[in-house]
């Protein structure tokens, strides 16, 4: 059944007349099914393949190309460059319909940037293609997810998107079977193409199944979509704990195969990294009912405890049973952080979602460009990416302790919980 958007108490808005405008009628859950299905096949086309399916690829990319360990790491700081620049093109669009076609833009960027990896090992073109899929990663994180969560909120469905997140996780366990399959057969530019051809299929579902936005701000009889603005400090304190968190994250999943390869046998990374996404896959679907139950900052806060202890167990045990441990958490709870933060940040502004989730995001994905460059360094000098763990770890700690701030803070203020 249809879930009115005004049903869920802990969603600021106002209710005010409406004259002289049609009224967006209810939609069929068989629409609200291929919306969703077309937001699910945009994250795994446009993060699944087209941002993650490097972190897997990179070893055996190691073992038959000259990459090394700093061009790795550098070749990932490039993608999160192009992540970061398509962010901040976000945070500065009002438009739906420009949205929308920056959207479809980056679905056929996914598809060829994969594709086009399989051309060259050249350390130049395999970075122009890694930032082109940054930009992609960017439109299907942003702009895709701005656009399913407008469409639910105008359709009086729940402001949610746990299903829809579930797309970044089978997207990654998707990458990693085929890979951990296909390995003994296929070389690194057979898997770079193999995957392209499945973005292309992806791709489909994701431009034809979800409808071009339409302008009205009325999502139920009588009531009209409205913003609520954080005050300042809520907004600043936020931005830093996203910010470290992006931290947290990206070293985890740019180097986590690469780790745990490196101290055991067989593909067990890749092994790993199915683990990851098959956790990923449910986590925001049920983060989505505990948030209910305990509050969206509640929730975050709780995530953030288990993503730290996620980043930080690797750096004291190599056991290959708390590697998997590990990756499991990390993949439940990666994606978590991101579901709430931008579920929370819709709810702020329901009429414009990308806005508050491009300023959220600018420090995050500053933290992914610099942070792997960080750790290349490292292992330049000496250093290991085990260094590179505990760095993570201990910024994630530092923000988890922001979240509890930023959770007392909207306490005090009478925000929503």
């Amino acid at each position: 059944m249809a879930r009115s958007v005004s049903e869920a108490s802990d969603e600021p808005q106002v209710a005010r007349p409406v004259t002289g405008e049609a009224v967006l009628p209810a939609a069929s859950d068989a629409a609200r099914l291929k919306v969703l299905i077309a937001g699910i096949s945009s994250l795994v086309l446009m993060l699944g393949i087209a941002r993650f399916a490097y972190t897997p690829l990179m070893p055996l990319m190691q073992a038959q190309t000259w990459l090394g360990l700093e061009e790795g790491a550098w070749l990932a700081s490039l993608n999160y460059l192009g992540y970061f620049s398509g962010v901040l093109l976000a945070s500065l669009l009002n438009d739906l319909r420009t949205k929308d076609t920056l959207y479809r833009i980056g679905l056929l960027l996914a598809v060829s940037t994969t594709a086009g990896s399989a051309l060259s090992d050249n350390f130049w073109w395999l970075g122009g293609l890694r930032y082109l899929a940054g930009l992609s990663s960017a439109a299907g994180l942003m702009l895709g997810s701005g656009l399913v969560l407008n469409w639910l909120m105008r359709h009086h469905y729940r402001s949610e998107l746990g299903v829809h997140f579930a797309g970044v996780g089978i997207g990654i366990a998707l990458c990693s079977l085929l890979i951990e399959v296909l390995t003994p057969t296929l070389d690194w530019r057979e898997h770079w193409l193999l995957l392209g051809g499945l973005g292309l299929l992806l791709a489909v579902p994701a431009w034809f199944w979800l409808p071009r936005p339409v302008k009205s701000h009325l999502p139920t009889p009588g009531r009209v979509l409205s913003d609520s603005p954080p005050t300042r400090n809520y907004l600043l304190l936020f931005c830093c704990a996203y910010a470290l968190a992006g931290v947290g994250y990206v070293v985890s999943a740019t180097f986590i195969v690469a780790i745990i390869d490196a101290e055991s046998a067989g593909n067990a990374g890749t092994r790993a990294f199915l683990v990851l996404g098959l956790a990923a896959a449910p986590a925001c679907l049920i983060l989505d009912r505990v948030a209910r139950v305990l509050g969206d900052h509640r929730t975050l806060l709780l995530t953030c405890v288990l993503h730290t202890f996620s980043i930080l167990t690797p750096y004291f045990s190599n056991a290959l049973w708390l590697a998997y441990l590990s990756a499991a958490l990390f993949g439940a709870t990666f994606i978590g952080i991101v579901s709430l933060v931008l579920t929370m940040a819709g709810k702020h502004y329901p009429t414009k979602p990308a806005k508050m989730m491009g300023k959220l995001t600018i420090g995050y994905a500053v933290a992914q460009i610099v942070a792997p460059a960080i750790v290349g360094q490292i292992t330049l000098h000496g250093g290991s990416y085990r260094d590179g763990l505990l760095l993570a770890g201990l910024c994630m700690a530092l923000a988890t302790g922001l979240v509890e701030w930023l959770r007392r803070l909207a306490r005090d203020q009478k925000m929503y919980q």
